[in-house]
């Protein structure tokens, strides 16, 4: 079992990467303090991991409020006497999900989006790293986006959010590594849960918007080609790899995750696109 008896704090985890990452934690061995804004969502995912034989504690939890992550810290040092890893997950999506233009977003959305997503990975760290420093080390894996790399049109916020988290991972891992705490960030691109543009109490699908559409690998927004479309799991694995001692050697990374070679390329027209032969050169 990759995560043997390590204990986990996972926020955002009643619904989709942070749900499917604690099922998979758990049944990797880890015990995992699930937290989520909607208690029921947490207390459903705690269950659903009991079920299958793993440990799990629910929490609601806002990362918008401090003592709300100091209070997810001390439910997994009190029942089960550490903390090995934060896994700082949670995140919303754009308002309006990519509708607004930038001269009608308010500054009340902006400050929301930042709120969840950039200050709340900043108060979960900033709770769990004196646990950290306690202990003599400690692992922080923090849920950042493919738009932390190259922005999303129209997701104003939340590209400037998650290019401020790859921020924050990197001069986290310099402030803090000399006491044995790494830092790292997955960066999904496909793969990811519809919940994200739907309301916090919506139900939870469980898929990706890859699920949810009839596949067409030939249509696919990416280079990578494969017969089926990408999952919830393949985002999940990479935090089980960053959370795992298989990258005790890796911190202040922020890794593209599940981009099917979509950030290898620039955004030129060839004549590949539109069914051309390609360039045409000869070497």
């Amino acid at each position: 079992m990759r995560l043997r008896d390590k204990v986990v704090v996972i926020t955002g985890a009643g619904s989709g990467l942070g749900r499917e990452s604690a099922l998979l934690f758990a049944a990797e061995g880890a015990r995992v303090v699930v937290t989520d804004l909607i208690e029921a969502r947490a207390e459903k995912v705690a269950a659903e991991v009991g079920a299958a034989g793993g440990q799990a504690v629910p929490l609601r939890a806002d990362v918008r409020i401090e003592t709300d992550m100091v209070a997810a810290v001390a439910l997994a040092t009190g029942t089960w006497g550490r903390l090995d890893v934060l896994f700082a997950n949670a995140g919303i999506g754009e308002v309006g999900f990519g509708t607004v233009a930038f001269e009608d977003l308010t500054l009340e959305n902006w400050n929301a989006v930042q709120a969840t997503n950039l200050t709340g990975v900043f108060l979960a760290a900033k709770a769990a790293v004196p646990v950290f420093k306690a202990q003599g080390g400690g692992n922080v894996v923090v849920t950042s986006s493919a738009s932390s790399f190259a922005a999303y049109p129209h997701f104003i916020s939340y590209t400037a959010s998650k290019h401020g988290v790859n921020g924050l991972v990197k001069v986290l891992s310099l402030e803090l590594g000399r006491f044995g705490i790494r830092v790292n960030a997955l960066c999904p691109t496909h793969g990811m849960s519809a919940n994200l543009a739907l309301a916090p109490d919506a139900e939870v699908l469980g898929r990706s918007y890859e699920e949810l559409r009839a596949w067409d690998k030939d249509a696919a927004a990416m280079p990578l080609r494969l017969d089926r479309p990408p999952v919830l799991r393949d985002n999940a694995n990479l935090a089980l790899f960053l959370a795992s001692d298989e990258s005790q050697y890796m911190s202040g990374v922020c890794v593209p995750a599940t981009d099917g070679g979509t950030l290898a390329r620039v955004a030129i027209v060839f004549p590949e696109d539109v069914g051309g032969e390609g360039l045409g050169v000869t070497v």
